[in-house]
């Protein structure tokens, strides 16, 4: 099967035929989560077996990858790609009918954070670090922080950021009003309230 490049500065070009094309790919990594439980093989398969009649003629001797063929290709098609897909596509959804989206015609939004653990290497540590811990020990998993701006009504995530677990959320949640628009009504808790923080805001210029 052949596939086309998903965007150029992506620097994922499809340059051959491939058992996995970058857009099935994209689709497995989409997938993952929806089939969280599963192995990445599985819910290759479950993608596969979902596919229209046309497609299961031309690739019928198709067999699935093995994981490690499987981690290649996500490998290949590197990170970029899904950031964006992300920012093309996810768009706030809620409507007037949604429950507790609008105060006075305005779109409730909010800017929270959080910590996830990731797994554990040494590149992971190197570049998120880990939670401090009593002289002697070290964290079990590096941490990444994770701030995000979402829908209130909805509680869809249409932008985010993600760095290092030192990196305070103040510093990354700026850089999330990028996003906000003069029709949003926007919330943070306590913990982002600063000078900082309005003052960007009102830089806005709504």
């Amino acid at each position: 099967m052949k596939f086309r490049c998903v965007r150029p500065e992506a620097k994922a070009k499809e340059k051959r035929h491939r058992g996995l094309p970058s857009q099935l790919v994209v689709c497995l990594i989409i997938a993952m989560s929806l089939w969280s439980k599963d192995s990445m093989r599985d819910v290759l398969k479950n993608l596969i077996y979902g596919l229209n009649e046309v497609w299961l003629k031309t690739g019928k001797f198709w067999k699935t990858p093995c994981k490690a063929a499987i981690t290649k290709a996500r490998k290949r098609l590197g990170p970029s790609v899904m950031s964006q897909l992300f920012h093309q596509l996810v768009r706030p959804m809620a409507t007037t009918e949604t429950v507790g989206a609008f105060v006075n015609e305005l779109r409730v939004v909010a800017i929270d954070g959080t910590c996830l653990n990731i797994p554990d290497s040494d590149e992971n540590a190197r570049f998120f670090g880990r939670p401090g811990s009593r002289p002697g020990t070290r964290a079990a998993f590096p941490k990444a922080r994770l701030v995000i701006l979402l829908e209130g009504g909805t509680h869809l995530i249409f932008d985010d950021l993600i760095c290092p677990y030192k990196m305070g959320e103040r510093v990354r949640a700026l850089r999330l009003l990028r996003s906000v628009t003069e029709e949003m009504l926007l919330m943070w808790d306590r913990g982002l309230h600063s000078y900082a923080m309005v003052s960007a805001t009102r830089a806005q210029g709504f």
